[in-house]
C-alpha cells in the first residue's frame, strides 16, 4: 500500500494512507428496502425472487426476477426529482441518502469539493428510455421529455446523488456490469489516498422493464425455470443460468483519519483489491478470477489463511460455477474455507450486485455470522466448495473476500476486515 502524504482539500494534511474505512451503508434489494430490513431477511434466508410484476412477461421464456418490495418513489425521492429520474435512479437516491445518515454525514458541513461520488452501472435508465422512445414511436419527437437526454445516461446516478447532496468532489462512473460495485469502491479508495476526504460509492442497478428484458434474454444466461426455488442455483449440479435482479447498495467510504476524529462507528476497513481481465474467447487462456484474488489479498498484505469467509460471485452456469469452482480450490484448497451466495435471495443485480455483497460481508464482520446460500443444497462434486446454505456462526470472522465477475471478461476481488 502506498505511503504517500496528502492534503485534505479544506483541511489538515492526512498522515500516511491507512485502509480507508466504511461509514454507512444504504440497501435498496428485492428481498428487503433498507439495510437492516433486508439483512434481516438474508438471515432468515428470505427469498426476494418471483414472477415479474413491473410489467407483464408471461410470454417469455424467463418469466422471475428480484424486485424491490413496496418502493413508492413519492416516499423517498423529492418530487420535483420525480419527473426526470428513472426508477434506477429513485432506488439509488434512496440508498445513497440511508448510507449518509447511517455515517451520521450531513453533506452541508463538508468542506467544499471534500466528498465525492463513484457508482457502478451497467444499462442506464432503460426503463425511461423505453417510455420514451415509445413516445417518439407513437407520437412524435414534440412528446419526447427533455429529460431523456440525461435520465437514460449511465452516469446519471453519480451526477444526481452529486447535485442532491451538493458532493462536489471528484467524482465518476465504472462500467463492467456486475464487477462494476467493487470497481467503483476501488476507484473511491484511490481518490481517497489522493486527499478526498468522503465518496458515496457502490452500485444500484434496474433493467427491468420489456425493453431490458429483452436485452437479458439476448445474453442467453437467464433460467427459464418458473419455480422461485429453483431458478438460481449456484454450484449446483442442476444449475441452469441466474435471475435477473434490481437494487443494490451505496457506501460511505471515508479517510480513516476523518472519520476516527468526527467519533464515525465503522464497519470495517477495505484492506485490499485487484482486478484482472480474462483472455479472448477461444484464445486457450485460463480465466483469471484466481489472480484478481491473489492479488488483492497481496494488497492487503494477507494470505490465503487469513481469509474467514467468501462471498462467491455464484453466476448459476455450470460452466463459470466450475471456474469460480477452481479459483478457490486453488486458493483454498477443497472445502478449505466457507463460501456463501446471499444473492440466491435476489438474483444477479448488474452493476448493484457487488456492492451488495461488500454490504453483505461487512455486516457479516459486525455480527460475526456468516449468511446463508439459499435454495441449493450440496454443492456438485465438480465443485467442491463449503458452500454454506444455512447460517453459520463461526468462531472468528476477522476477513471476508469477495468476488464479482463482469460481462465480457471482467474479474474484482476486494478484501474486507473487521474494524476492531
Amino acid at each position: 500500500m502506498t505511503t504517500e502524504t496528502a492534503a485534505r482539500p479544506g483541511g489538515t494534511p492526512l498522515s500516511p494512507t491507512a485502509a480507508p474505512v466504511v461509514t454507512g451503508i444504504g440497501v435498496t434489494a428485492p428481498n428487503g428496502l433498507g439495510t437492516e430490513a433486508w439483512w434481516a431477511a438474508v438471515l432468515r434466508g428470505e427469498s426476494g425472487i418471483r414472477p415479474v410484476g413491473r410489467f407483464d412477461a408471461t410470454q417469455y421464456p424467463a418469466k422471475l426476477a428480484g424486485e424491490v418490495p413496496g418502493f413508492d418513489a413519492a416516499e423517498h425521492v423529492p418530487s420535483r426529482l420525480l419527473p426526470q429520474t428513472d426508477h434506477m435512479t429513485r432506488l439509488a437516491l434512496t440508498a445513497a441518502d440511508e448510507a449518509l445518515a447511517d455515517a451520521g454525514v450531513d453533506p452541508a458541513e463538508l468542506p467544499d469539493f471534500s466528498a465525492g461520488v463513484i457508482t457502478a452501472s451497467s444499462a442506464g435508465g432503460f426503463e425511461f428510455g423505453q417510455k420514451e422512445l415509445q413516445a417518439l414511436w407513437s407520437q412524435g419527437g414534440q412528446y419526447v421529455s427533455a429529460y431523456q437526454s440525461f435520465a437514460w445516461f449511465y452516469a446519471v446516478n453519480t451526477g444526481q446523488i452529486s447535485i442532491k447532496n451538493g458532493l462536489r468532489g471528484p467524482s465518476g462512473v465504472l462500467v463492467t456490469e456486475q464487477a462494476g460495485g467493487l470497481d467503483a469502491v476501488a476507484q473511491a479508495r484511490r481518490q481517497l489516498r489522493k486527499g478526498l476526504r468522503l465518496v458515496v460509492t457502490g452500485g444500484v442497478d434496474s433493467s427491468l422493464c420489456p425493453w431490458g428484458w429483452a436485452a437479458h434474454l439476448a445474453g442467453g444466461e437467464l433460467s427459464t425455470s418458473e419455480d422461485p426455488a429453483r431458478a438460481f442455483r449456484p454450484f449446483s449440479a442442476e444449475a441452469d443460468g441466474h435471475v435477473a435482479g434490481e437494487g443494490g447498495a451505496l457506501l460511505v467510504l471515508e479517510d480513516a483519519t476523518a472519520a476516527r476524529e468526527r467519533g464515525a462507528e465503522i464497519y470495517g476497513t477495505v484492506a485490499g483489491y485487484a482486478s484482472t481481465f480474462d483472455p479472448a474467447p477461444g484464445s486457450g487462456g485460463a480465466p483469471r478470477l484466481q489472480a484478481a484474488a491473489e492479488l488483492a489479498l497481496r494488497d492487503a498484505g494477507l494470505t490465503p489463511a487469513d481469509v474467514d469467509v467468501v462471498f462467491a460471485d455464484a453466476a448459476g452456469r455450470r460452466d463459470a460455477d466450475r471456474a469460480e469452482a477452481r479459483a478457490l480450490t486453488a486458493l483454498f484448497g477443497e472445502y478449505g474455507v466457507p463460501v456463501t451466495a446471499p444473492k440466491t435471495m435476489t438474483g444477479r443485480l448488474a452493476a448493484g450486485g457487488a456492492s451488495l455483497d461488500l454490504a453483505a460481508a461487512l455486516l457479516s464482520l459486525r455480527d460475526q455470522v456468516i449468511p446463508p446460500t439459499v435454495n441449493t443444497g450440496p454443492a456438485a462434486e465438480d465443485c467442491p466448495v463449503d458452500l454454506v446454505s444455512e447460517v453459520r456462526r463461526p468462531e472468528r470472522l476477522r476477513t471476508a473476500l469477495v468476488l464479482a465477475r463482469g460481462r465480457g471478461g471482467f474479474n474484482a476481488a476486494m478484501v474486507v476486515r473487521a474494524a476492531h
